[in-house]
This record gives structure tokens, sequence and C-alpha cells, in this order.
């Protein structure tokens, strides 16, 4: 009989340690610091104005973390983290990480009273609404949509490169945020042209990142409320992380939106954390389904037979699923 020791019980209980000093390196700069030049604790103690006490500890934890390296008592960035955490990078997704430090950490500190009640502890816990809080200040809306090109970033290089988006000339992003998608889908094939999606007052800010990337003649963006108006008509029509955020009957509307706005043969294009069939290897789709009951009234992740099942409902002829990256997948849908 195997020896049987208590390791993984500890190591998942305390993950929220681990979280935490990744989520505090980020606030305070520490990898974009680093991407400049490397630095021994004592300078980076100084320019981060930390405590020394503990200083030393906390580079020392991200080493062990595999977020940091340390030579001759100089720490540099891994790879990893000078790609994708330092703020002056086109790839950083530390705005998803900025959003988690801020909102999340706090918020899943409430998940046994969520699954006791079944409702959210987010903003809409004090009478609020967690999208209007997010989108009536500007700064606070840029952040989120910055979270989303990070969460975002590496699933649209894989949707890209994994579509075949020759068979089609015009696509529309539901949902667009800042335009990662879209961006990513029109810098590999320059035959397209598409539409970002969203709240007008996304329309700024969507702009500004599509000017960046060079691409404003073939990218514009299009002001809407998808419960409320029709979906601009179009060959391919995308949504990411937009169905988990929703109820059943929400998400079903929705697949109906889009059978409705696609061409005779055009794809609706589904993406996130989709849950494996059996449900028991995509641990983070999983946890992304209890975070929307964090964050939202009736939303829930779901798996990609659930999501073919509702697509052929909407009127599809044809349904798959395919595996992009990470925990990442897309469900296609032929009109």
């Amino acid at each position: 009989m195997p020896h049987i020791t208590p390791d993984k019980i500890g190591q998942i209980a305390f993950g929220f340690a681990s979280s935490k000093a990744l989520l505090s390196a980020v606030e305070l700069g520490l990898f974009t610091e680093l991407a400049k030049s490397p630095g021994d604790a004592a300078s980076l103690t100084a320019k981060l104005g930390l405590n020394e006490r503990a200083a030393r500890d906390f580079f020392d934890t991200l080493v062990a973390l595999g977020m940091l390296d340390r030579k001759g008592g100089f720490y540099s960035n891994t790879p990893e983290a000078d790609l994708y955490l330092d703020r002056a990078k086109p790839t950083y997704m530390g705005g998803l990480l900025e959003m988690m430090n801020a909102r999340l950490y706090a918020f899943w500190g409430s998940l046994t009273e969520a699954l006791r009640t079944g409702k959210p502890q987010n903003e809409i816990k004090a009478g609020g609404n967690a999208f209007e809080v997010l989108y009536s200040n500007p700064e606070r809306l840029e952040a989120f949509l910055k979270a989303m090109t990070g969460i975002s970033l590496g699933t649209g290089r894989a949707i890209a490169e994994k579509f075949p988006w020759d068979n089609y000339k015009t696509f529309v992003d539901v949902g667009c945020a800042q335009g990662a998608l879209p961006v990513q889908v029109a810098l590999k094939h320059g035959h397209l042209t598409g539409l970002g999606y969203d709240l007008e007052c996304v329309g700024p800010i969507y702009e500004r990142y599509i000017r960046t990337n060079g691409l404003s003649d073939r990218l514009k963006f299009a002001p809407g409320d998808f419960f409320k108006d029709p979906l601009p008509k179009t060959d391919v029509l995308v949504m990411g992380h937009i169905l988990h955020d929703w109820n059943l009957e929400e998400k079903k509307m929705l697949l109906k939106k889009a059978y409705d706005a696609l061409q005779p043969g055009g794809a609706v294009l589904i993406y996130e954390a989709i849950i494996d069939d059996e449900r028991r290897n995509n641990v983070f789709g999983l946890i992304m389904s209890l975070n929307m009951l964090i964050e939202t009234t009736g939303g829930f992740d779901y798996t990609g037979a659930e999501c073919c099942q509702w697509m052929r409902e909407a009127g599809f002829r044809e349904t798959r699923v395919e595996h992009l990256i990470g925990p990442d997948s897309m469900v296609i849908g032929i009109k």
C-alpha cells in the first residue's frame, strides 16, 4: 500500500499565499522594474518602497515559484514573467492579475456564503451592479478591458492560426473589449475585415488599441447592446468569455441572435475555458464557473457537449469543439 501524505492537501489549502505573492509583485511593479535590469535585494527594496524585514523572503518566494531567477545575489525575471508581466510590453497580461488583486481576491473569501446562498459576492452584494461599476468609471473600465486582453491574447493567436479564416471575408467580435482577438486575426489574415461590437463607452478604448496596431483601415467599431439590439450581419461571429456570464436562457438567446446574424454557411465561434465533458480535468474551467457564482446572478461555465447542444437547438447544422491553448477551447457552429 503506498504511503499516503497530506502534501497535496497542504499545497492546495495554502495556495492562496502563493497567489497573493504573485499578485502583490504585479501590483508593486516588480517585474516591470526587473525588465529594465537585474537588481539585488537592497536596490529592489528601495525602488519598490518595501520594508526590508521580509523583502528578501518575498523575492526568494518568487524564485521558488518560478517567477524570478537569482544569480550572484541579483534577481531577474524568468522568460515567462518578462514576456507577460512587464507593463511596458504589448504582451502584458498583468491587467487581469491587477483586477484579481483589486477585486476578486477579497470576493473569493466569501465563497462559502456564495455556495450556501447561490448569490454573488461582489459589488452586487452591496446593491450595485458589477458591470455598471466597471463601465461607469473610465479608468476602471480601461483596466478591466486590459485584463480581458491579458486573458485573450494567447487564445486569440491560436484562433487566428487554427480556424479556417481563408473561407470567410468578414467577422464580428461580440464583446470585443480592447480588440485583442480582432487584432490577432487581422494581423494573420490580410484579406479579412472585422468589427468590434460592444457598449458605446468601449469604442474610444477599442479604437485606440486598433490604431496602435496599425489596423484602423480594416477593423472598425460598432456600438450596441446584445440584449437589446440585433447583432451585425457577418460571415463569422465570435464570442469570447461572454456566454459564461449569463444564465441558460440568456445563453440560448445569444446563440439564436448569432444564428440570425450569420450568412448561410457562416460560423459562430465561442471560446473560453470550456469544461471537459467528463468534468474531471479542466480545473481552471471549473474554478471559472465558481467565479461566475461570485461575480454574476446566473452565469456558469459549461462543457463542449452542452454548448454544441445549445447550438443545434438554435439551428446550427454542424458543431465541433477544438482545443486552443491551456484551458481554452473553441466551440464552432456552422449555419
